[in-house]
């Protein structure tokens, strides 16, 4: 019945018995014909370049014979940047003297410096220098600077071009520090105070433990870490951030300070330790005032030379730097 109704369907419509469907599906008479397409060009050939996509940053371990320069961005240290590169800080210390004064705080915002390809000493040739006093005086080896691939020099008959640059491979110096602030005394302590801008500051006062804190609530390294170059450690406090007495004594210094340091606080704690903390926002203690161990002495700053928020904390016992890890919890 179903069938018959279809066929009478059909015949009532025109369209051919040779459409109908067989179950499900219905095919038109004129199925047959298609539509004719357009002829396909592949058109011009495009020169380009294909590349796969892949944002990891890959640094090359090719040896660099050559000097590289690098300028000074927000957040930087020469102790990053020397990773960056493969080299020791000290090696872009001494290569940038002229900038830097041997002092890794004095980096700014802007300032390009020179990056050696290799550790050593990157220097301008001066008249009289010779391969031999070159070596001698940083003290490393003639044959170190005359085979260095990036010295392009010819072995048979070496020469040093005046005002020409050469790579003195392993070659070091002596600091020439002339930045570092010097070590503030409480009375009795038997130091030859002979400091001047030192507060007046009374006897007695709070003394330390010998048991030290960390003074601020971050204990990650953000820049420097202690090294020949830098004689504290960077802490990545942010700005405002609180800064607390590593142990108790007695404030021998509070304020603005040259140097690079800025805004900075030194504290005596009796017992031979002295505990210095730089470019603070604001300093909430005065010279003279007993601390004890935890107080808020500070907060968090970019004071001085400084390219971001960080605490400079030092240690020093009887006036000599000691790494601050030694002795930090």
């Amino acid at each position: 019945m179903i069938a018959f109704a279809v066929l009478v369907l059909l015949q009532v419509t025109g369209v051919s018995a040779l459409a109908a469907s067989s179950g499900d599906k219905f095919i038109p008479a004129d199925s047959a014909k298609t539509a004719p397409l357009p002829d396909y060009s592949t058109g011009a050939a495009v020169n380009a370049l294909s590349r796969i996509s892949n944002l990891s940053t890959v640094i090359s371990d090719t040896s660099r014979e050559t000097a590289a320069e690098y300028t000074i961005e927000s957040g930087d240290s020469i102790f990053a940047i020397s990773k960056s590169y493969d080299v020791k800080p000290e090696t872009i210390l001494w290569a940038n003297y002229a900038i830097l004064n041997d002092n890794p705080d004095l980096i700014s915002v802007g300032d390009t410096l020179i990056i050696p390809p290799a550790d050593g000493i990157y220097i301008k040739v001066k008249d009289g220098d010779t391969i031999d006093s070159l070596a001698a005086q940083y003290k490393s080896t003639p044959d170190k600077i005359l085979y260095f691939p990036g010295n392009k020099m010819d072995v048979s008959n070496p020469k040093l071009e005046v005002g020409s640059y050469v790579m003195i491979p392993g070659g070091s110096r002596e600091w020439q520090r002339t930045w570092l602030v010097p070590t503030y005394w409480r009375p009795s302590s038997g130091a030859n105070k002979t400091i001047t801008g030192q507060c007046e500051i009374a006897d007695g006062g709070a003394y330390g433990s010998g048991a030290f804190v960390w003074p601020a609530d971050s204990h990650m390294i953000s820049g420097n870490d202690f090294w020949d170059g830098h004689l504290g450690i960077d802490i990545g406090a942010g700005l405002g951030a609180n800064v607390y007495a590593a142990d108790s004594g007695v404030v021998v210094y509070a304020g603005w300070i040259s140097g690079g340091y800025g805004n900075m606080v030194m504290i005596d704690h009796g017992n031979g330790y002295h505990t210095v903390y730089g470019h603070l926002s604001s300093i909430q203690v005065r010279c003279g005032q007993s601390v004890y161990s935890g107080n808020v002495i500070g907060y968090a700053g970019s004071t001085g030379n400084s390219t971001g928020p960080h605490l400079h904390f030092e240690v020093r016992y009887f006036g000599a730097f000691i790494n601050p890890h030694y002795v930090l919890p």
